[in-house]
């Protein structure tokens, strides 16, 4: 059992290196033909169950401090099932790189990955001409291709890793492809980050009325730096805004990702934030509730709502449907979560309705294997009475190695009990 009992948070940081980047990074380069370097990585569960599954399909990846070198030289089926682990972004990502193959290819993964919607990806690879076959549209999936490409429709409403996996994948395909989107495309900045990182990879992705990607462009091997990543940042910035001051180091105003709009949310609030030079800044000031549409930004929804548990006023978070598809049902995980510790809390179908309250009470939570969860929990600590304690907190590993050492460093109190 881990006890976060609070204190008071100053110091400096720089945020680890990007999750959705390192994926996509190691795919591109094993897809490239020749040797990449990819700088900064992030090695965690996640990441590592990509890279095992690269190797699978035929890519020599070594890791030497704090880069990865990888070699790529086309990739062939796998001797074997590709166990993802617990790493949803993985599973999508390579369900369209597999669909490439002529060559029945399971994907599986943990009980919570069996769990996980595959149905509208499969449904458009099977309009591509690939076999598919699931459970009941979940994982484990097997892929037997060759992708024709072609034009085809998706609902954008349900995950934006559908997308990505297809215009990713996309250059390997028979012929053109056209992914065209039905509806509203949730998280959006999540396919702009695939097409930025496509293009540092060779690759162009032509938008009109959807994506358009013309097969035979081949991807090259590069020397790539993966940017610090936005949705783990938000952790001590919030962090900051509750109790003390944090500086984030090295942020980047042109990079693509949608949850550098914590800097904002932070801003509406009230928190006292400046950004400078590459430096945000957050300090400690008396915050007051708002709306926060997280259409685009559902990775932040669980320490937005911790920032906002505490606000003077009623605060709604909206817009995100498809939080009840990550990693738990992050509607029902984070509202359970705040509630269990003294905050007045209740779910809707989309977000949550919050209404502050002075100071929250502390208590045991479970973060159901959540990383995000469980980091937003050991924030909640810094507005709690008593400790905020829970199991496991290896889990935060996911995204953000080093999250305890971080917090300890900067005048969290943490303790460990039997």
């Amino acid at each position: 059992m881990t006890e976060f009992s609070g204190g008071v948070l100053n110091g400096s940081f720089k945020a680890p290196p990007s999750k959705s980047y390192t994926h996509r990074a190691i795919i591109l380069a094993s897809l490239a033909k020749g040797t990449s370097t990819i700088h900064d990585p992030l090695v965690s569960f996640d990441t590592v169950s990509t890279m095992q599954a690269m190797t699978a399909m035929g890519a020599v990846i070594e890791q030497h401090d704090n880069e990865l070198k990888i070699i790529g030289n086309g990739i062939h089926s796998p001797a074997g099932a590709l166990d993802v682990g617990n790493s949803g972004t993985t599973i999508r990502l390579l369900s369209g790189v597999v669909s490439s193959l002529d060559s029945h290819i399971t994907l599986t993964g943990d009980g919570s990955i069996q769990k996980r919607p595959m149905k509208p990806l499969l449904d458009a690879l099977i309009g591509m001409g690939v076999s598919c076959t699931s459970n009941n549209g979940s994982p484990p999936v097997t892929i037997k291709g060759p992708n024709n490409g072609g034009n085809i429709s998706i609902p954008g409403n349900i995950s934006s890793q559908f997308i990505s996996s297809l215009i990713l994948s996309a250059p390997l395909f028979k012929h053109d492809t056209a992914v065209n989107i039905e509806g509203d495309l949730v998280s959006r900045p999540y396919v702009d980050i695939t097409i930025r990182i496509m293009g540092d990879f060779g690759v162009s992705v032509t938008e009109d009325n959807g994506f358009r990607i013309k097969t035979g462009q081949t991807y090259e091997p590069r020397c790539y730096r993966v940017p610090g990543d936005m949705s783990s940042a938000a952790f001590p910035l919030v962090g900051g805004a509750l109790s003390g001051s944090v500086v984030m180091e090295g942020y980047d105003e042109e990079d693509p990702q949608g949850d550098k709009a914590i800097v904002n949310i932070l801003e509406e609030c009230g928190a006292d934030v400046s950004v400078n030079n590459g430096r945000i800044t957050v300090k400690k000031k008396e915050l007051r509730g708002c709306d926060v549409d997280m259409s685009n930004i559902p990775d932040l929804f669980p320490i937005v709502a911790v920032l906002l548990s505490t606000a003077k006023g009623k605060s709604k978070l909206y817009g995100a449907p498809h939080l009840r598809y990550k990693e738990s049902d992050r509607i029902l995980s984070t509202t359970r979560m705040l509630n269990t510790l003294g905050a007045d809390i209740t779910p809707t179908d989309d977000g949550c309705i919050i209404k502050g309250v002075e100071r929250l009470k502390g208590g045991n939570i479970e973060h159901l294997g959540d990383h995000r969860i469980a980091m937003s929990a050991a924030i909640a600590s810094l507005v709690s009475h008593s400790p905020v304690a829970m199991n496991d907190t290896e889990c935060c590993s996911v995204s953000f190695p080093g999250f305890l050492d971080a917090m300890k460093d900067m005048g969290m109190v943490i303790s460990c009990t039997d």
